[in-house]
């Protein structure tokens, strides 16, 4: 057993980050100012959007998306029941009713059939997330959308990186909204974008992202600005911070390579665990994509062993081995199960997903040795409590 702890996750800073937030510090410029214009120009460029808008993470990219698009009481949105809360959550704040559709049961992406079989006269948009860093089936999403008047809206907060046949994530005909929360595959620490070709939607976020106000701080206290301001609609404040885009600015040139490393791992951990009846590991899409593998997550077939997923998890930190929970289904949550009751067999796929899910190591730092010490750990705890 290994002698020191193996997070799930860690973000992968090095000196170029440290240097470029010291700088923004040592200037007396730390809040929205060039460095975020800097990193919103490379990002956008990356993914080939039209328009990006930084923001302070993923969540106010869809709260500010929803309100944008007019989402209001009565308008039903379609998504995952796999996916961190604030998807499902947002749609609620804005007023909006969240519809679960089933998942796939190897990629755990939204089921584009079930989506199909959700649509009411008050359905308005189709949220699908990119689970783990592999693209949804967005052709016939597409489709779908076009034929009954719909907004997609990814969210991509696993997908920076990802491609869809040959597109990055963001490039698609729809709104990409991005995370770069620390265990992401590239970080600014808290922080977000959303990706568009509507220069409307684009102008729109970005007055409400700074109190509706038509010039942001950088504009009017810079040399080469003016102090005057007008509010155009009340806002909020969710801009991104220069001393948050200088550590973006250095890790988006990585990414590529981040992802890289991330795949070897993946591969590793898939060709280890190929012969443990006891795990579902997680299937490849049968389209041409690019997985950005920002989590690991086989599923514990909990029915062959005499210990439940939260026990596994337990005995895989008494290894030194960390993990993380992606995702306890929507419809499991305490204030869901009350104000939005779902029986589980109306999802059964992410129901039995979610009892039986969990996030192996996965970041670029880690070594090879890091990896055949999970693999080691998750063999041992099988082999001792097999049924």
């Amino acid at each position: 057993m290994r002698s020191t702890f193996l997070p799930f996750s860690t973000p992968t800073l090095e000196d170029a980050e440290i240097n470029e937030v010291v700088d923004s510090l040592r200037s007396g410029w730390i809040t929205t100012g060039p460095k975020v214009k800097r990193f919103e120009e490379a990002f956008k460029a990356y993914v080939g959007a039209p328009y990006a808008v930084p923001l302070t993470s993923a969540t106010a990219g869809l709260h500010l998306t929803l309100l944008a698009l007019g989402i209001k009481e009565g308008d039903e949105i379609i998504t995952t029941p796999m996916t961190f809360a604030s998807t499902v959550s947002m749609i609620i704040l804005c007023g909006g009713t969240p519809v679960l559709a089933d998942i796939e049961p190897g990629t755990l992406n939204i089921d584009v059939e079930r989506v199909r079989e959700k649509i009411t006269p008050a359905t308005r948009a189709v949220i699908p997330v990119h689970f783990a860093g592999q693209s949804c089936d967005m052709d016939p999403l597409f489709a779908i959308a076009k034929e009954h008047g719909l907004t997609v809206i990814e969210d991509a907060a696993h997908a920076v990186g990802t491609e869809y046949k040959g597109q990055r994530i963001g490039s698609l005909d729809s709104i990409s909204i991005f995370s770069f929360h620390p265990n992401k595959n590239i970080t600014t620490g808290e922080g977000g974008m959303v990706c568009t070709a509507d220069e409307n939607l684009a102008e729109e976020i970005s007055l409400m992202k700074f109190h509706g106000m038509n010039r942001e701080a950088w504009k009017r206290f810079a040399a080469s600005g003016t102090p005057n301001y007008d509010i155009m609609m009340p806002g909020f404040k969710y801009n991104m911070m220069d001393i948050q885009a200088a550590i973006g600015i250095h890790q988006l040139p990585r990414l590529d390579g981040f992802i890289d490393r991330r795949k070897e791992i993946a591969e590793f951990y898939n060709q280890e665990f190929a012969d443990l009846p006891e795990l579902a590991l997680p299937a490849y899409a049968p389209y041409q994509q690019r997985h950005a593998w920002h989590l690991y997550t086989p599923l514990v077939r909990i029915e062959k062993l005499n210990i439940d997923r939260d026990r596994f998890m337990e005995e895989l930190k008494k290894h030194n081995i960390g993990s993380g929970l992606h995702y306890k289904a929507i419809h499991h949550h305490a204030w869901y199960r009350e104000h939005m009751p779902v029986a589980d067999e109306a999802l059964p796929n992410a129901s039995y997903a979610s009892q039986r899910i969990l996030s192996l190591p996965l970041f670029p730092k880690m070594t090879d040795e890091d990896a055949r010490d999970v693999v080691a750990a998750v063999k041992d705890v099988i082999c001792a409590n097999r049924r």
